[in-house]
């Protein structure tokens, strides 16, 4: 009898696995999930973004609370969406074909009750320590503006709870994905903005300073999250019953792979902290600066990168127990292919009009200046160059972590972190010095060390024979580049036509014919895009995932 469950358990998973792959392109549905609800997430995140704007700017109370919101969330990036998710869900693959369903809910409830007492710790000693922890990520406050670094210290306190909740919700999404219901994860993140909407519209104007009412919608989107997946887990019969319990067999696997790809998979959310660290050095704004500009160079990452690397993981790790090696490659190769066609165009679009969307979103009221948005702009074509390699970093990594090897991605990640540590002072001193705009320099050095990261990442992945291309890559290539050319052709002739290239006419619009406008010249960017890729002979069946998952059970 013992010997039948771990059997019958084999079979499901193999099931789930060619369910999932198999029936006409699963991989492209579930990410077709993902990224509808992460577009809707990143859409209201514009909207919140937009009324940040409105309701702090880019003062030094907003270089305050994006510093004080930053520290938690890099922390959430490296735990919860970062390592955890990487060593947790091939963990947790591992135990279903091999375990029984009590053996996995077992583990799913000391991992929870595990972390959860990790994070309590860990929070508590960073809110009775906020002073010292604020030193560390501001140091120039600390050393030449008090009132700022007192600000962030005390706005510190209230914000970092939310790393508790969130990490929490990262472990009911890892449950939650592995059984291939990535819907309610990725709708998730829409209740972070739609709780700081609600702070920036109604509590906002009942502080004195108003980025503090916002730091308390942090800490409450962060519980509102956690609670909202409850109930699906226990649909599933899936509700941790949490147990703290270092010694499980389970909990030390993970947490011994969690140490190293606490780097490997986070190196760019390093890096973007120092971004910040650095950039409290330079004049008041920077860090808001930098902030606008990362957050609409993550859209795309977010809506279509994320989405991927989510829904591929929890596949590619049922091919590696299974040892369905050519499907894993497939699998790998599929989402390469679309990594590159979705991220190629984003970059060229935001490189053109980066001004025009950062003027439409953001530029209204006394808060923000044109200055601010001269500033946010150069950060972000910078930032627009690497975003394909943030997104061939969400897709090649879990190619290892998959695989529950942590060292490789590590130790590439460390030679990223230090390449863009010189770089940082490469390219901050002589933009500040000479033209006074440091901040870029932050920028573009995150963007080449990523092209590092990702070009190492997949030269390992050759090596080692895990990946193999393919046919058919430079037909592909040779399509994106004509449909990118054509693409661009059109979105600079409708920016100049509606004015959006001419930045002083484009100013004296209102929001409605800003976003119209922009509207019109995405829409016929796109269209051309689609059209000239669909004249070139790419159909679905290109794109739509690996065919040979069809046989994985077999």
């Amino acid at each position: 009898m013992g010997a039948d469950k771990p059997s019958n358990e084999a079979l499901e998973a193999k099931g789930d696995a060619q369910k999932s792959l198999g029936q006409g392109g699963g991989l492209l549905r579930s990410g077709g999930i993902v990224s509808f609800f992460t577009m809707l997430s990143r859409v209201m995140g514009l909207v919140r973004d937009v009324l940040l704007a409105r309701t702090i700017g880019a003062d030094a109370f907003a270089d305050v609370f994006f510093v004080a919101f930053k520290i938690p969330n890099l922390f959430r990036r490296l735990f919860a969406e970062g390592a955890f998710a990487q060593a947790f869900v091939p963990v947790l693959g591992e135990y279903r074909q091999r375990e029984s369903p009590a053996a996995v809910r077992e583990l799913v409830s000391r991992v929870m009750g595990t972390m959860g007492f990790t994070l309590l710790i860990v929070t508590l000693v960073v809110v009775v320590f906020s002073p010292w922890v604020t030193a560390l990520f501001a140091p120039s406050w600390f050393m030449n503006q008090p009132e700022k670094f007192a600000a962030t210290a005390t706005m510190l306190r209230i914000t970092f709870p939310y790393l508790l909740f969130i990490s929490l919700t990262g472990v009911a999404a890892g449950i939650l994905n592995s059984y291939d219901r990535f819907a309610v994860p990725a709708f998730t993140p829409l209740l972070l903005n739609l709780t700081l909407i609600g702070a920036a519209l109604l509590a906002a104007p009942r502080f004195a300073e108003p980025a503090f009412a916002l730091a308390w919608g942090v800490l409450i989107a962060g519980a509102v999250q956690f609670s909202f997946q409850l109930p699906f887990l226990q649909r599933m019969h899936m509700l941790p019953m949490p147990v703290v319990d270092w010694q499980h067999p389970g909990v030390r696997k993970i947490l011994r792979l969690m140490v190293p790809a606490i780097f490997g998979v986070s190196v760019s959310q390093i890096n973007l902290l120092l971004d910040s660290v650095l950039a409290t050095f330079l004049p008041t704004g920077s860090v808001s600066w930098l902030y606008y500009s990362d957050r609409l160079a993550e859209l795309p990452l977010g809506v279509f990168g994320v989405a991927i690397a989510t829904v591929i993981l929890p596949n590619l790790s049922r091919h590696y127990v299974s040892q369905s090696s050519q499907v894993f490659s497939a699998t790998l190769d599929w989402a390469l292919r679309m990594v590159i066609l979705l991220a190629v165009p984003a970059t060229v679009a935001l490189v053109i009009l980066a001004e025009p969307i950062l003027l439409t979103l953001f530029f209204y009221g006394d808060l923000m200046t044109g200055r601010d948005m001269e500033m946010a702009t150069l950060s972000l074509r910078a930032y627009a160059v690497g975003v394909v390699a943030f997104m061939l970093i969400k897709v090649l990594a879990p190619g290892f972590f998959a695989r529950q090897d942590m060292r490789t991605p590590v130790r590439i990640g460390i030679i990223a972190m230090v390449v863009n540590m010189v770089l940082n002072i490469v390219f901050l001193v002589p933009l500040h010095v000479y033209w006074k705009v440091g901040h870029v320099g932050l920028a573009l050095a995150t963007s080449v060390a990523a092209f590092l990261n990702a070009a190492l990442l997949f030269r390992q992945l050759r090596k080692q024979t895990i990946y193999q291309h393919t046919q058919g890559w430079w037909l592909f290539m040779a399509r994106l580049l004509v449909s990118v050319s054509t693409m661009g052709i059109a979105v600079i002739f409708m920016a100049h036509f509606v004015g959006a290239l001419d930045i002083e006419v484009w100013k004296m619009f209102d929001a409605w014919q800003r976003s119209s406008r922009l509207l019109s010249v995405c829409f016929v960017g796109a269209l051309c895009f689609a059209l000239t890729l669909l004249a070139s002979g790419l159909r679905f069946a290109d794109v739509r995932g690996p065919q040979s998952a069809r046989t994985d059970a077999h």
